[in-house]
């Protein structure tokens, strides 16, 4: 498949009148076509079975170069499965794109197929614990976002334990940090996390909940189960 053929089968989706409401909404300064998201879906996932895994890579590539809205989309879901070997190429792609990101809706997709990589290969979240310290909001964002799944076991191995209370070390580095997006971030990781580990939220809270926004600390301790009396 080529761009051109990918663009062609984009633009068969546009709805009329959406693109001007997605602007609107989303604010970045880019163009976008109008396609919903399940057709998005449905076209991505025809893709994912068409095309192989160094196919996918090349034109996941060159959908975000053409800096598009659903393009960039439609780049992250090609990338984004549970089983992709080999997975190196793809995995150095998605961390391409981070420097990129300037709003939440397309680094969201792009790290739900980070996702599926730190789950193939958690040693990956040694690169990814730069991200914590990059001048680019977006980037040290990304790296709270791509590491949601860390909050959802219910009963982690130990080294899944370790990589949880890692990743809350640093959530406890960005609370200081003013910005909106960071603390919704925190709030995002923490709410997460206390339906499956209440007591590693509440410590959390306990010592840093002072330093955070009061918007995120309560957004951070929403889902967090009653204490018993």
């Amino acid at each position: 498949m080529t761009l051109d053929d990918a663009m062609a089968a984009l633009r068969e989706r546009i709805e009329p009148g959406r693109a001007e409401d997605m602007a609107k909404y989303h604010k970045a300064s880019r163009e976008y076509l109008g396609i919903s998201n399940p057709d998005l879906n449905e076209l991505t996932k025809e893709w994912r079975v068409e095309c192989d895994v160094d196919t996918r890579v090349r034109l996941a590539s060159e959908l975000w170069e053409t800096d598009i809205f659903e393009a960039r989309l439609a780049a992250s879901k090609l990338l984004t499965q549970a089983r992709l070997r080999p997975d190196d190429t793809a995995w150095e792609l998605i961390k391409s794109w981070a420097p990129d990101f300037d709003s939440w809706a397309i680094a969201d997709h792009v790290c739900m197929a980070g996702q599926k990589r730190l789950i193939a290969d958690p040693s990956r979240l040694d690169e990814i614990e730069a991200w914590t310290t990059s001048d680019h909001m977006w980037t040290r964002r990304a790296a709270l976002v791509i590491t949601l799944p860390w909050t959802k076991q219910n009963n982690p191995k130990p080294a899944e334990l370790e990589a949880r209370d890692r990743i809350l070390g640093w959530a406890a580095s960005y609370v200081s940090d003013p910005q909106w997006f960071i603390q919704k971030s925190i709030s995002w990781w923490l709410r997460d996390l206390s339906k499956h580990d209440a007591p590693r939220v509440r410590a959390f809270l306990a010592e840093h909940g002072d330093a955070m926004k009061p918007f995120a600390r309560k957004d951070a301790a929403r889902k967090l189960p009653a204490l018993e009396s």
